[in-house]
């Protein structure tokens, strides 16, 4: 009798382990409850594809359920990104019908890794990025491509210490169709021959950054590889000599060339007309010696160009425009940081009536009546970006709010000229708005208000908006649920009274800066814990907020992602305990003058895919806490420390971590408790911008 009632009372954890502890059920009620073994795959595929839409964490628990979701979870992976090099092999051998490798989150991958993948069998994968990891040589791409006879997408940029040896074992691919060697610096011609003549069957091409690359293995590649669709040459040292033979490729759609100084208007001019004519993208932004008589020399030849990208190239003069009307396809054109002369922007709006994006962020030589005609026929546009074009006042907003209805993106931060009344015409007439950037402008609560008729906007970055309140950001909780991404960085008037309607009014909420919103305290992120797709928090210089609201952010928000709590002075090792427990997750954090000592400092190691942390003035720390997280903390990749800690460490350690790929970050910064008012940092900011 009493080992029955031991067995009432006993906790409800252990009745259920009781319970799966004892013995089979009958076939009956086997029978009346199917096993999901009886499930088709399809099926289970089905459940897996909404388990990992609504929660990609989840796809554990499932695979835990029973032997069948097992090996369902095994089955249908298609991505495997481990965190480590040394859980490569396992984790190939566990999914083996995976087509995709992501290292991404491994910052050293050693040839002895790759190899081992061999070993555990990598036949189904098509594509591989190593674009984050160092550690590896010609070795180890050669085992990649013997191991793997379908790869086709290679992406191995940024290997820096990667040259001719390497780009002979990526040869060895021949199905290879898109292939990144960004930043291969050691890279010549030699080893690009290998590769245009053993990956014939290229359709995208990235060199950008390859310095050793001359005009010869341009032309080499030009010739074997003719079914280059798309071509990334920016940085190299290409002349008028490969220029020709590029322009020739018959499938070439998109040619990108920022930053060649070796292309002139005599590389522009040198082309025939038999050139290809299936080009449609075009960047030649920061090409110097490009003047605006090559630009309409080349534009003759391009005529199904749909975008064409001239940033920081040359001055936009009347003629060179009049030459857009050659390629009426055009339907994005970049112009960032040129210079308008007489009449260029008017030419536009006459030449360009079909536009559907603008980038016109940081020219100079703009006026309000060159802008309004080019808006008064520019109807079309859905995305304008006139960042810092400090030239423009109510006039060209009011003409540009009247023609341009149809906006899904707007960026307009630091247009110092426009009054918060003009500001308030972007609601009433761009209701379709989608992204919007008023950052650093004269917005206040009535013009907030008429943004809340967008009630489609994903994406609301207003930081550095003095004037706006509690009151004017509660319309846009009220009325834009959609809101993915908003920035209130600095904007000095805004309490919980005003976070609060945008946590419950915005359950999709994904990006939130408070960053200096000095009046928040925890009663925001309490609220915030409910938006549980959030995964980037910035609360930098709040010193109101407590361990108390981190913690709910941790238990609240399991995807969270990066978080910067810089100068949140009261938060404490409490804080730490609950993300260590909760946010798994965790890429990023700052904590920066934060109460954190080596207990809290050290449980943060137990994030297994830790990767950035920035750890200045914490005076909690010690070298011998610090060492030890360092340690244990296998997959960073870069970490932020004081300068002083460098003589306290010892060498071998530092060298043990940066071994594993890590990058040490020495700051020598005075300590700096004052956080400044949002006005007088404003002001400072504008003095240093007119000095």
């Amino acid at each position: 009798m009493a080992a029955h009632q031991q067995q009432q009372h006993r906790h409800p954890k252990r009745r259920r382990l009781a319970l799966s502890l004892s013995p089979s059920p009958t076939p009956a009620a086997a029978a009346a409850a199917p096993p999901l073994d009886s499930l088709a795959d399809e099926l289970l595929f089905l459940v897996l594809d909404r388990v990992a839409q609504a929660d990609p964490r989840a796809l554990k628990s499932f695979a835990l359920a029973s032997r069948a979701c097992h090996a369902a979870e095994s089955r249908h992976r298609r991505v495997v990104r481990p965190l480590r090099a040394d859980l490569l092999p396992a984790a190939l051998a566990r999914y083996p019908c995976a087509t995709r490798l992501d290292l991404s989150l491994c910052a050293r991958v050693p040839d002895a890794a790759l190899a081992s993948a061999v070993v555990s069998g990598s036949s189904s994968l098509r594509a591989v990025d190593l674009s984050r990891s160092r550690g590896f040589g010609s070795a180890g791409v050669a085992a990649l491509a013997a191991s793997c006879p379908g790869l086709a997408d290679l992406d191995l940029s940024n290997g820096v210490d990667l040259g001719d040896a390497a780009a002979a074992e990526v040869a060895r691919a021949k199905g290879l169709r898109r292939l990144s060697l960004a930043r291969w610096k050691p890279l010549t011609d030699m080893g690009l021959g290998c590769v245009a003549v053993g990956c014939m069957e290229l359709r995208e091409l990235s060199l950008k950054w390859c310095l050793g690359v001359s005009d010869l293995g341009i032309q080499l590649l030009a010739l074997k590889c003719r079914k280059l669709t798309s071509l990334d040459l920016s940085y190299t040292m290409i002349t008028k000599d490969s220029f020709p033979p590029i322009m020739k490729l018959p499938n070439l759609q998109e040619l990108t060339l920022v930053g060649c100084i070796g292309i002139d208007d005599d590389a522009l001019g040198s082309l025939q007309k038999e050139c290809s004519k299936s080009l449609q993208v075009l960047d030649l932004s920061h090409c110097q010696n490009i003047t605006d008589v090559g630009v309409s020399s080349i534009l003759k030849l391009v005529p199904n160009l749909f975008e064409l990208d001239l940033s920081y190239c040359c001055p936009v003069t009347p003629s060179m425009v009049r030459s857009f009307q050659k390629i009426p396809k055009l339907r994005t054109l970049k112009l960032e940081g040129c210079k308008f002369m007489v009449d260029g922007l008017k030419a536009i709006g006459t030449s360009c009536v079909s536009l559907k994006e603008l980038n016109l962020s940081k020219c100079s030589g703009m006026t309000d009546t060159e802008f309004s005609f080019a808006m008064s026929r520019l109807k079309n546009l859905l995305k304008l970006d006139i960042t810092c074009c400090r030239n423009i006042t109510d006039v060209s907003l009011a003409a540009m709010t009247s023609s341009c209805t149809s906006l899904i993106s707007l960026r307009m931060e630091s247009c110092s000229r426009v009054s918060s009344g003009a500001l308030q015409l972007i609601g009433k007439h761009c209701s379709h708005l989608e992204q919007l950037d008023l950052t650093d402008s004269d917005l206040d609560d009535e013009g907030l208000k008429a943004l809340s008729r967008c009630g489609k906007l994903s994406s609301l970055k207003i930081g550095i908006c003095l004037k706006i309140s509690d009151e004017g950001l509660t319309h846009i909780g009220r009325s834009c649920p959609n809101l993915r991404d908003i920035d209130l960085y600095r904007c000095g008037g805004l309490s919980d009274d005003g976070i609060i309607p945008i946590a419950q009014g915005c359950p999709m909420l994904e990006s939130i800066n408070l960053s200096y919103c000095t009046e928040i305290t925890d009663r925001s992120l309490i609220s915030l814990s409910k938006c549980t797709k959030l995964n980037t928090l910035e609360i930098r210089g709040c010193p109101m907020i407590t361990s108390t609201g981190l913690s709910e952010i941790a238990m609240g928000c399991r995807l969270l992602s990066k978080l910067d709590i810089k100068k949140c002075f009261e938060v404490n090792d409490v804080g730490m305990l609950y993300l260590s427990q909760f946010s798994h997750s965790l890429r990023e954090i700052n904590l920066s003058y934060c109460s954190v000592t080596d207990i809290g400092l050290l449980s943060l190691s137990s994030i297994s895919g830790l990767q950035n942390m920035t750890i200045v003035h914490l005076a909690g720390i010690t070298p011998n806490g610090l060492t030890a997280t360092l340690m244990v903390c296998g997959c960073l990749t870069k970490v932020k420390l004081h300068e002083a800690f460098k003589s306290m460490m010892p060498p071998h350690m530092i060298k043990n971590v940066e071994a594993r790929g890590c990058v040490f970050q020495w700051i020598d910064k005075p300590f700096k408790v004052e956080v400044e008012p949002c006005d007088v940092w404003k002001q400072q900011s504008q003095d240093v911008l007119v000095r």
